[in-house]
């Protein structure tokens, strides 16, 4: 995903895994309890559920930005923080995700649940082939365009930019271009 330009950006954790490149809604964070909670005043962020949630689910979802040198390790958020062990036994077994790469310069790399993220509204944004429900009037440049929600659409394309064949509530943005050879879509936030 390419962010071309925005006006607006938030931190957010993410409340659920979120593929790159997703749209989220804002909710509660439910998910707390890393060191001395210094992120529990951040919204949590989620694709949308219902088709009332993606009516409000105008955020691109990203990887926070890391200054730190790779590879970086990013350790799952959990309930306790470690400061006694191992010892508590809800807070294992767990995996840990190397990264000889930083994720954001990567495409379609999933956010892990418990993530800190950044979520930009209100701008431009070029996504992949695949980061958006293909349909062939979604191509053509002035395209009206909803998010997908997983009552509806399914949880693999939750998130998802969608065509929308009236100007209905919850259109969240407009086509701008489409590129044929690379299947990339950009797509106009309003």
């Amino acid at each position: 995903m390419e962010i071309n330009r925005f006006e607006d950006v938030i931190g957010v954790k993410t409340q659920a895994d979120v593929v790159e490149g997703r749209f989220v809604v804002l909710v509660a964070q439910a998910i707390n309890g890393t060191f001395m909670n210094v992120d529990d005043d951040l919204p949590g962020a989620r694709v949308p559920a219902t088709a009332e949630e993606a009516k409000r689910a105008k955020f691109c979802c990203t990887w926070a930005v890391d200054n730190r040198e790779t590879p970086l390790v990013n350790y799952p958020q959990t309930t306790f923080d470690f400061r006694g062990g191992w010892v508590n036994s809800t807070a294992g077994p767990l995996s840990v995700t190397m990264y000889l790469t930083h994720p954001g310069n990567q495409e379609g790399l999933t956010i892990p649940s418990g993530s800190l993220a950044l979520g930009y509204t209100e701008g431009t944004f070029t996504l992949p082939s695949g980061a958006y429900v293909y349909d062939a009037n979604i191509i053509v440049p002035g395209a009206a365009i909803v998010i997908a929600d997983t009552a509806t659409d399914g949880a693999s394309d939750a998130g998802k930019p969608k065509y929308a064949a009236a100007m209905a509530v919850g259109v969240i943005g407009f086509t701008e271009d489409y590129q044929s050879d690379t299947g990339k879509l950009t797509i106009r936030v309003e």
